[in-house]
């Protein structure tokens, strides 16, 4: 059985046309789902908030909590100031990145 892992996505969100942003998070998780693994995709809690709004940090706070918890981030293109902060911490914190989910995939199969 392969080992499943669990896989942040990184990328633009309110820069340019939210909806778009989100659609295409959900895309890049949902290959990754069919590959076997486990996506975050913190583009969902646009709903959280259309219900129950807060500051940016709260969101913020909340996306690193689980980036922390991943074994690999996934950023995907577009310009996000955000996304290259997550970027940053992951790094900081010896989580592998990777600019393509097939990138994140390959590396995958090759090492497990």
């Amino acid at each position: 059985e392969m080992n499943k892992k669990y896989i942040y996505i990184a990328g633009p969100y309110t820069k340019g046309d939210t909806v778009q942003n989100v659609r295409a998070a959900i895309l890049v998780g949902d290959e990754i789902a069919n590959a076997g693994h486990y996506p975050f995709i913190p583009h969902l809690t646009m709903f959280w908030h259309i219900i129950c709004p807060h500051e940016y940090q709260f969101w913020l706070d909340q996306d690193i909590g689980y980036l922390l918890k991943c074994d690999y981030l996934v950023r995907i293109p577009g310009e996000s100031s955000g996304a290259d902060g997550e970027v940053q911490i992951a790094k900081d914190n010896g989580i592998p990145v990777f600019f393509s989910v097939d990138a994140c995939l390959d590396w995958i199969a090759r090492n497990n």
